[in-house]
Formats: structure tokens, C-alpha cells, sequence
């Protein structure tokens, strides 16, 4: 069963940006309430498609630099890349089902 992977600083480019799939990134802090109301679904979420998506965490108090290029100003803040490049951004808690309204339809173009 896939679980969220831990993404540094220094292994975002290796884990995300230069990954061979999509990966969906939470953006997130421990004091955070809804960064803990969102976790059981993100955790889900790599559970249920971890074949075509790669699901990781940023704590953005212990690796300020990758929040820092990306624009995060608010957590939680999901992001999907695909190909090195943001092709989505969810900011706040979301139910599971609206996170993967806007995850799926680059899944299955992925997939296609």
C-alpha cells in the first residue's frame, strides 16, 4: 500500500520535478488544522492510484525553499505536476472528492 512520501528541499527535484509520473504534492505544517483534516484523504489518495501518481508531503516549516519558489502562501496547498511543470493547485481543505476532480483528468491523459 502506497503511503505519502516525505519530499525535502534537496530531493524535490529528484522526487518531483524530474519524476517519470505525475506527482500530486501537500503542501503542509504540523499546527496546521486543515493540513490535518486533508491528511486521511491524501493518504488514501496514494493508496488508491499509486500506480500512476506519486503522492508526497512538503513541510513547509522545515523546508521553506521549495514553498518559497512555488508561491505557497496559504496551507494546505496541493499541487500536480506532471512533467516537471504545475498543471494544478488546490488551495484549502477539500473533500477527497473535489481534490480528485481536478487530479483525475490529468491522470487519464497521462494513462492515454
Amino acid at each position: 500500500m502506497a503511503t505519502p512520501l516525505a519530499v525535502t528541499d534537496e530531493t524535490f527535484q529528484t522526487e518531483i520535478i524530474e519524476s517519470d509520473k505525475p506527482a500530486l504534492v501537500d503542501f503542509w505544517a504540523d499546527w496546521c488544522g486543515p493540513c490535518r483534516m486533508i491528511a486521511p484523504s491524501v493518504k488514501e489518495i496514494a493508496a488508491e492510484y499509486g500506480d500512476s501518481l506519486k503522492v508526497a508531503k512538503v513541510d513547509v516549516d522545515e523546508n521553506p525553499a521549495i514553498p518559497g519558489r512555488y508561491g505557497i502562501v496559504g496551507i494546505p496547498t496541493l499541487m500536480l505536476f506532471k512533467d516537471g511543470q504545475v498543471v494544478e493547485r488546490i488551495v484549502g481543505a477539500m473533500p477527497k472528492d473535489r481534490i480528485l476532480a481536478q487530479i483525475l483528468p490529468h491522470l487519464q491523459t497521462a494513462a492515454a
